[in-house]
């Protein structure tokens, strides 16, 4: 698998070409027993957006450096998607799903980095 912070950094620059959200990477590496290293965080417009955002990042990363998601998961309700790399897992919501689970807050132990402020 390539280098995680390589990996983290092309969803995030994907992320930012493609208009996403309130970007946020949280760093769980000091979390013992984390099953993850990142989780990056951003939400979308509609339902549309949410789906354009996570077949961006998907074909991006896959593209460039040759990886693909371990699993996906709510590719169909576009309301939550989901990417697993493995040590990066990559979020993306609808406002509404976003507040609602706060994930930010629930993993407030790790170190949060906001990347655009568009909440």
């Amino acid at each position: 698998m390539q280098n995680t912070e390589e990996i983290v950094n092309k969803v995030i620059e994907t992320l930012e070409d493609n208009k996403a959200h309130g970007i946020v990477k949280i760093d769980l590496r000091r979390i013992e027993n984390c099953f993850c290293s990142f989780f990056v965080i951003c939400h979308g417009t509609s339902g549309t957006h949410i789906a354009g955002l996570t077949d961006a990042v998907e074909e991006k990363v896959k593209e460039d450096l040759h990886e693909t998601p371990l699993h996906a998961e709510g590719m169909h309700a576009s309301r939550w998607t989901v990417l697993d790399y493995g040590d990066v897992v990559v979020h993306v919501f609808d406002k509404e799903l976003r507040d609602f689970y706060q994930l930010e807050d629930f993993w407030g132990d790790g170190i949060v980095e906001t990347i655009n402020d568009e909440r």
